[in-house]
C-alpha cells in the first residue's frame, strides 16, 4: 500500500510525528495533501545548519514564520538556528499560546548589542504562557526578564549562560511551580537563594572561583547536584535521595543539611574539602547505599592537607547499608592508617556492601594498603566485585613494583571477585 492510497487521517498521523523543518517542507512540496496533511504536526524542529544554504533570499526568520503559521496547533518548537528578537516576538505572537515546549539556542553570550534590545529576546519567551517546558541554550542574562509568572511550568533547563544574582532571582520567581531545575555551565552566580515548594530535580553547575553559596528550600527535593558551591544549605531534605557534591575550582567549606535519612546515593569531589564539612556530610549520610568519595585534600585554609585517619570498623559500622563504595586516593589512603585494623571485634562484618571500587595513585604505605584491601574481602561477606585501579602511580621506586605485585597476588587468590584496571 503506497502513503497516496492511506485514508487522510492515517496520512495527518504518520505525518504529525515528522519534527525536523526540513522534512517538513520537503513533505509540502509533494502533493497538496500531503502539504495539507503537515499543517497537523506538533513538533518544529530548526537545526543549527537549516539554514546554511538557502534556496532563495528570503530572510530565516520569515520562513520560520511561514512554516509555524502553516501549523494547526504547534506544541513544541525547536529553534537551533540564528534568529532576531523581532523574528521569536512573530513566532510566538502566532503559536504562543498552544506551546508546552520551546528550546531555543539564544547566542547572544558575548553580545553586547543583546543586553540593549527591546523587547530582547527573553521577554519575548513571556508570550508563551502554557510552557510545561522551556530550556535554553547560550544566554546573556544581565538584564531582567518581562514575564509574568508561568503558571504551567515544571522544567527549566538554562544550559552555557551569563547572569547576575538579581536577574537569576527574577527569573525563578517567575517559574514557582518547578519541579525541575538545570542550570549549568552558567557564570557570574555569587550567591543563590532558592525557594521552590514543589521542585524535585535540582542541578546547578556555576563557573568560576568555586565560591557561591547556595540556599535551597524546597521540601520535595529528590535529587540534587551542585557543583562551584563553597556554602551549601538545605534545611528540608525529608525525601532527598540523591546528592552529589562538587567543587573542581575552590573549596567546600560549610555545608547544612537536614536529615538525610532516605539518602541513597552520596557523592563528595573536590580539590579540596574542609575536614569539618567531609565529617558531616559522612554523619549525616549514614543511611547511604551508594557512596562515592573522590576529594583529594583537605585543610581549612590555603593549605592543602591530607586526611587524617579514619577507623575502618567504626566507617562501615557508622554506614551499615553501603552496598557500593567507590574510593578515590585521599579517603583510601585515610582507612589504611596503621591503627585502623588493630582492633577488630570477632562479630564484625560489612552487611551490605557488594561492590567496591578502589583508585590508589600512591604505594606508600602499602603494607597497610594491602591489608585494608584484604580486610574488605574478609568482612565483606556478600562483596561480589571489587575493581582496583592504578591511576598515575608516581614513583621511580621499587616499592611501586613491589605494591603491583602484591596487587596481582591478592588478584590470583581472589580471582572471581577482584579484577585490575
Amino acid at each position: 500500500m503506497s502513503m497516496e492510497s492511506l485514508p487522510d487521517a492515517l496520512l495527518q498521523y504518520i505525518l504529525s510525528h515528522i519534527s525536523n523543518a526540513r522534512d517538513v517542507a520537503a513533505c509540502n512540496c509533494v502533493s497538496k495533501r500531503w502539504k495539507d496533511a503537515t499543517t497537523y504536526v506538533r513538533t518544529l524542529y530548526f537545526p543549527r545548519n537549516s539554514f546554511d544554504n538557502p534556496s532563495s533570499g528570503e530572510i530565516p526568520d520569515n520562513i520560520v514564520q511561514r512554516m509555524v503559521s502553516n501549523v494547526v496547533k504547534l506544541e513544541e518548537l525547536v529553534v537551533y538556528s540564528p534568529f532576531s528578537p523581532s523574528g521569536l516576538a512573530s513566532w510566538l505572537s502566532l503559536v504562543g499560546q498552544s506551546l508546552t515546549q520551546l528550546e531555543l539556542r539564544m547566542d547572544n553570550l558575548a553580545d553586547n548589542q543583546a543586553s540593549r534590545e527591546s523587547p530582547s529576546k527573553l521577554d519575548c519567551i513571556g508570550a508563551a504562557k502554557n510552557l510545561v517546558s522551556l530550556k535554553l541554550w547560550g544566554v546573556l542574562m544581565i538584564n531582567s526578564p518581562k514575564w509574568d509568572v508561568f503558571q504551567n511550568l515544571s522544567t527549566l533547563e538554562i544550559i552555557g549562560a551569563r547572569l547576575e544574582d538579581p536577574v537569576l532571582t527574577v527569573v525563578l520567581l517567575a517559574c514557582p511551580y518547578l519541579k525541575r531545575l538545570l542550570l549549568l555551565g552558567c557564570e557570574g552566580v555569587r550567591s543563590i537563594s532558592i525557594e521552590l515548594p514543589y521542585l524535585e530535580e535540582c542541578k546547578l553547575d556555576f563557573y568560576g572561583l568555586g565560591n557561591c553559596s547556595l540556599s535551597l528550600i524546597s521540601p520535595k527535593i529528590e535529587s540534587l547536584e551542585v557543583q562551584g558551591c563553597s556554602w551549601i544549605r538545605v534545611p528540608e531534605t525529608g525525601h532527598l535521595k540523591k546528592l552529589s557534591i562538587s567543587n573542581s575550582s575552590g573549596r567546600v567549606y560549610m555545608i547544612d543539611f537536614g536529615n538525610l535519612n532516605v539518602l541513597e546515593f552520596l557523592s563528595m569531589r573536590g580539590v579540596q574539602w574542609c575536614w569539618d564539612a567531609i565529617c558531616k556530610m559522612l554523619k549525616l549520610a549514614s543511611e547511604v547505599k551508594h557512596l562515592f568519595m573522590k576529594v583529594e585534600f583537605t585543610g581549612d585554609f590555603e593549605a592543602l592537607q591530607p586526611f587524617p585517619e579514619i577507623d575502618f570498623v567504626e566507617f562501615f559500622n557508622s554506614h551499615p547499608k553501603l552496598q557500593k563504595f567507590d574510593i578515590h586516593g585521599a579517603m583510601f589512603a585515610a582507612l589504611c592508617q596503621r591503627n585502623s585494623l588493630k582492633h577488630v571485634d570477632p562479630g564484625f562484618v560489612i552487611p551490605c556492601l557488594e561492590e567496591a571500587v578502589i583508585t590508589v595513585r600512591s604505594p606508600l604505605n602499602a603494607e597497610q594498603k594491602i591489608s585494608t584491601l584484604e580486610s574488605l574481602l574478609k568482612y565483606g561477606k556478600n562483596l561480589r566485585t571489587m575493581v582496583i585501579k592504578i591511576l598515575q602511580m608516581k614513583s621511580c621506586h621499587t616499592s611501586a613494583d613491589d605494591f603491583f605485585d602484591e596487587i596481582c597476588r591478592l588478584r590470583y587468590m581472589n580471582h572471581e571477585k577482584v579484577r585490575i584496571e
